[in-house]
Parts: C-alpha cells; sequence; structure tokens
C-alpha cells in the first residue's frame, strides 16, 4: 500500500515512525517532513494547501491512502476533495472538523445534547464579552473561536487578565470569543478513532501546557506529555464515551456531518466527573509521540478501518508500560525564536535505552540538523514506571548539544506524585 502523510511537526514524525512498522506499507511518502521524518519517508516539497497539487501527486503516484495530521488542512476541507477524487484519506470533513476549528460550534454541540462542559457565552463585541467577565469575576477562561495552534486560550486568574486577553482578541477584525467558567480539576487528553457511527477508545495522556517548569509562564502547543494518564481511570474512561463522545457523534450524524478520524477529547476531571473543555480534529501533539510508542498493534488498518466504516467489531493492543516524551523547544518559544541553530548529539541520545526522538522543526542543511520552528524535538522513552521513562529521557536530553534550546525538566511530575503515594 502506498500512503501520503501530510504534515511537518512531532506528531507526524510519531505517525510516519509507527506506519513505516506496518507490513501493509509499500511506500510513504511525507509533505512536507522534516529532517527525521526523512529517515522513514520520502519526503516531498508539497504545497499541501494547494488541494488540486496534492490530488494530482496522489493519482500519479498511485498513492493508495493519505492520512492528514494537522488542524488546518482539514479545516480547509482536503479530505472533502480528495474523497471527491476518489481518494482514500483518513480525517474528518471540513463540516465535521467544526469541532476544533470553531470553540462555539462545539460548545453549542455540547449545549444542546446535555454534554457536560462549563457554562459559557459567545461573543463578536469586545464591550459584551467585558460586561459578561466583570459579572462573573476571575478565574474565567477567554478562548479564541478559530485555530489557534494549540495557543488560542488565556485562563485568566484575574480580571485585569481577563479584559487584556478581549483586548488582544479583538483586535482582529471579524474576530469572535467564547468566554466560560473555570473548571477546576485535573486534565487529560483522551483519543478515540470514529468512523461516523462507532467509537474505538484509543488511550488518555496528560499535556504539559504551560513553557516552564511548575506550570508556569504562557500557553504553548505542549511542553510534553506522558501516557497512561493515572487521572483516566476505567470509570471515568466509561463515562466520556457515555456522556461525551457517543452524545457528540449521535448530534454530529444527526447534523448530516459524520465524523470520521481521531477525536482528541481534552477533559477536566472534576469532582462531578469528566467534563469538556474542547475537541481536536486530529491526533494531539506531543501526546501522539507517547501513544505510539505504547500502541502494540499495527496503525495503518485501524486508521483504514475508520474510513471504512469498520471499527464496530476492531480492537487494539497496547503495552502496559508508560511512555513520557519532552519538547525541546527554542528559546524565545512561545514568543520569538531564532532559526538556523545547529542541533548536535542526536545519535548519542537515541542510544539510550527506551529512547526515541521524534523531530518536530527541524531540517537538514550542510549536513547538519538544525532547528526550523518553535518546538524542535520530541524525546520520548518508555519504562517500567513514569519516574524511569522520565529519567530516560532526561538522560537523553543531557547528551544533546543544543544551547540555543530548552525544556522543562519536570514533565510527568502529576503521575511520579501518585507513584510516591503508592497510588
Amino acid at each position: 500500500m502506498n500512503i501520503l502523510l501530510i504534515g511537518s511537526g512531532g506528531r507526524e514524525h510519531a505517525l510516519a515512525w509507527k506506519i513505516a512498522a506496518s507490513p501493509l506499507l509499500t511506500k510513504l511518502w511525507c509533505a512536507p517532513g522534516n529532517a527525521g521524518i526523512a529517515q522513514e519517508a520520502e519526503c516531498v516539497a508539497l504545497n499541501v494547501a494547494d488541494h488540486a497539487a496534492v490530488i494530482d501527486f496522489c493519482k500519479t503516484n498511485k498513492v493508495d491512502f493519505v492520512v492528514v495530521g494537522p488542524e488546518a488542512p482539514l479545516a480547509a476541507g482536503i479530505v472533502d476533495e480528495l474523497t471527491a477524487a476518489s481518494i482514500k484519506v483518513f480525517g474528518p470533513s471540513k463540516a465535521a472538523s467544526q469541532l476544533e476549528s470553531s470553540k462555539g460550534f462545539t460548545k453549542d454541540i455540547c449545549k444542546a445534547n446535555n454534554i457536560p462542559t462549563a457554562a459559557y457565552e459567545r461573543f463578536r463585541d469586545g464591550a459584551a464579552a467585558k460586561a459578561y467577565i466583570r459579572k462573573h469575576g476571575a478565574p474565567i477562561v477567554v478562548k479564541a473561536d478559530g485555530l489557534a495552534a494549540g495557543k488560542g486560550v488565556v485562563v485568566a486568574m484575574t480580571l485585569d487578565e481577563a479584559e487584556v486577553a478581549i483586548d488582544a482578541l479583538f483586535g482582529a477584525s471579524g474576530a469572535e470569543a467564547v468566554v466560560e467558567e473555570f473548571m477546576e480539576g485535573e486534565e487529560a487528553s483522551f483519543f478515540v478513532l470514529c468512523d461516523g457511527d462507532n467509537a474505538l477508545p484509543l488511550a488518555a495522556a496528560q499535556d504539559h501546557k504551560r513553557a516552564f517548569d511548575g506550570d508556569k509562564g504562557p500557553n504553548t502547543g505542549g511542553m510534553g506529555a506522558y501516557s497512561p494518564a493515572p487521572v483516566f481511570t476505567d470509570e471515568v474512561r466509561e463515562r466520556t464515551m457515555n456522556e461525551i463522545i457517543y452524545p457528540t457523534l449521535r448530534a454530529m450524524a444527526a447534523k448530516g456531518m459524520p465524523y470520521k478520524g481521531v477525536l482528541f477529547a481534552g477533559l477536566m476531571i472534576t469532582k462531578d466527573g469528566p467534563k469538556l473543555i474542547e475537541y481536536n480534529a486530529r491526533f494531539g501533539d506531543p501526546e501522539t509521540q507517547v501513544l505510539m510508542l505504547r500502541l502494540m498493534s499495527d496503525i495503518v488498518p485501524a486508521l483504514l478501518a475508520s474510513v471504512d466504516g469498520e471499527l464496530k467489531h476492531f480492537d487494539l493492543r497496547w503495552y502496559p508500560q508508560p511512555a513520557l516524551t519532552v519538547v525541546m523547544a527554542a528559546k524565545g518559544y512561545p514568543g520569538d525564536y531564532k532559526k538556523g541553530t545547529r542541533i548536535e548529539g542526536l545519535d548519542k541520545a537515541a542510544q539510550v535505552e527506551g529512547v526515541e526522538i521524534f523531530h518536530a522543526g527541524t531540517k537538514a542543511e550542510g549536513g547538519h540538523i538544525v532547528a526550523n520552528g518553535g518546538r524542535v524535538l520530541n524525546v520520548t522513552a518508555t519504562g517500567n514506571s513514569v519516574s524511569e521513562a522520565q529519567r530516560r529521557a532526561y538522560e537523553a536530553i543531557d547528551r544533546i548539544d543544543w544551547p540555543g534550546g530548552f525544556c522543562r525538566r519536570d514533565i510527568g511530575w502529576q503521575a511520579m506524585a501518585r507513584e510516591k503515594e503508592g497510588k
């Protein structure tokens, strides 16, 4: 089977690594890819925003299956156009992708179907949003309605922070905001494959959104993750499926936009049970990196079953050992950062037992690997415990020579605290 993977981040490197191991695979391309993905696939300089060019590439190269990684091509309707060209593709339609591309759309789905989530209001006017914030007080959450690369959320602990967030948001023309109540609890990321009618649970993970140790600093696209997430118990999983996932799938089917692909539920595990923070219409980044290390089964048949409506009798096997990934980012991220800094020592780092290094923002230049983005590397490790996986990941990081980068040093702290308590 000839497969084209679309994307260039750490998520796509992890997917490429897993797809490359499939006995069903004949040839794997990735557009545009990165320096690490080039070790698993042939990277091609396709403009993925040019859907006609993607379709032409698929027909010319007899591509049997396309896997779309990032959210932007999904929201732009690439799945619809590939499907119309009779090319099999994994991912939701443009209409179904609204579960990620419009926070307001998702909140309205929740409201209409009694799906547990934070109370909210939608605003197109900054003054009205500020009046709502003053009425309800802080802490409060301000969200940009559209795609924001995982960084369009401000958890405002004071009224001043909330009003600054509103001013920043409505500085853009045509902006829309969702303002919602602050939920207390522990966050978890949960992933489910969907075929329009059926859902196959994958696994849960915990992301670390803040830039610095101790969950300090600005929100990022994610500075590290681990799986499984101890807070996501069997009971929480069952409630999440019955109270959140299945009602969403039924609602989307009833709207004439059946959801096919991976559904990523960002959850808050509250004292009253799981509540939906938001949906994403694709695999998470950096959660995919730990999921792929833990997935024992071949991923390709599962992705095909999602497209073909065959998930009802499908199952996957998982390694019980935890996996943990640490993001190495360019100094300055998520603000201004420098590209082109040289990274050395990757071969030595990869020799640490249980470690895989997934590239995110990298490129090959003059025989060297250089940074080419904000989040640059995902140093990922497995172990018999979260603490062992963490030790291995940081041992590998300490072998990498990259003065232009930084990372958090406390990834996995919640799970390790539980390990010490014997929970």
